[in-house]
């Protein structure tokens, strides 16, 4: 299965989509100048398990990295996810705190 994501400015959000547009998850942000903070994800659970989170993780980082932005993330999905793939620390902050 296929996802597109797509930034949604106006809703603070990044869509992940399946091919026949069903909404099938979503990453919320706050973003101030050039810094990025991922407050949320969230995928519906008729698509959990289909890589979805990933799709949405990896596309909204690669965004961030494409736009100089400096990404700050405070969802623990992002966080987790990251910790799996270092290859974005050069654009992350992380507190020496978790959020549970």
């Amino acid at each position: 299965m296929q996802f597109t994501v797509t930034d949604v400015p106006e809703r603070e959000r990044f869509e992940a989509r399946d091919e026949a547009g069903t909404l099938a998850g979503i990453v919320t942000y706050q973003l101030t100048g050039t810094i990025i903070a991922y407050t949320h994800t969230e995928v519906d659970p008729e698509f959990e398990g289909k890589g979805v989170g990933s799709t949405l993780a990896r596309a909204v980082l690669d965004d961030a990295r494409a736009k100089g932005r400096t990404v700050v993330p405070i969802c623990p999905f992002i966080a987790g996810w990251l910790d799996k793939h270092p290859g974005y620390e050069d654009i992350v902050v992380r507190s020496t705190r978790k959020v549970k």
